[in-house]
């Protein structure tokens, strides 16, 4: 599978460990070591996927990826970086990264994992599902309700399909960090509430009859995919 690959990071060192794995895996890589540079090379839409260290010159990670989701670009992103505390990876998580790989690393598992979120996102097989009125496609990423379609990032589409697949019952948000973050509870996280929030925000906006969305909030507990009862 040929990708087109940004590697945005200042470490010589890294981005020479890096690289010829990649290319020997006959993906096309881009180095760029300025973090506004970097930015400015994501907002072009040329890559399929940007590997993107925290510390930058000019623009930090965070930040970069925090503008590159408020532009509505969806591109995966998976963070490289020696922030590798708990805390670090759940903001980078609530920004809308994809992954987060703390140095040092293999740089097998960096293509183990550049692989899974590429195979992902070029699934041929075609797989939509509705339910309660909400429809997802597997392929392109999009969400459809009440008249409004938007493509998610690949954390909400696994959050919302996570939910749907069992309509009703309650998880926790214990639950839901486990399966589509994969790391473990983290009580003073926030993390599954801006996700939820940005799901609502990009489905919600042509609801004129104040239908309720069909996430529905679990105080004190979680989150469930709520259907109508007959």
């Amino acid at each position: 599978m040929s990708l087109k690959i940004l590697l945005i990071e200042d470490e010589i060192k890294i981005a020479e460990f890096v690289i010829p794995d990649l290319i020997q895996c006959e993906y096309t890589v881009n180095h760029i070591m300025d973090g506004a540079e970097g930015l400015a090379a994501i907002l072009e839409g040329d890559y399929d996927l940007v590997l993107l260290d925290v510390m930058l010159p000019n623009i930090d990670g965070f930040t970069i990826l925090e503008k590159v989701r408020q532009s509505g670009n969806n591109i995966p992103i998976i963070f490289l970086t020696a922030k590798a505390d708990l805390p670090d990876r759940l903001q980078g998580f609530e920004r809308g990264a994809d992954d987060y790989l703390a140095k040092p690393f293999f740089v097998e598992e960096l293509i183990a994992r550049i692989k899974a979120i590429a195979s992902r996102k070029n699934n041929v097989v075609a797989d939509e599902v509705t339910i309660g009125g909400l429809t997802i496609n597997k392929i392109s990423n999009r969400a459809e309700w009440v008249g409004t379609s938007a493509i998610l990032s690949q954390r909400e589409f696994s959050l919302i399909e996570y939910l749907m697949r069992s309509p009703n019952y309650i998880f926790s948000r214990k639950q839901i960090l486990k399966h589509v973050w994969g790391i473990s509870f983290n009580p003073e996280t926030n993390v599954v509430d801006v996700y939820i929030q940005r799901i609502r925000k990009k489905l919600n906006r042509k609801n004129t009859n104040n239908l309720p969305f069909p996430i529905e909030t679990v105080r004190g507990v979680g989150y469930t995919f709520r259907l109508e009862h007959e």
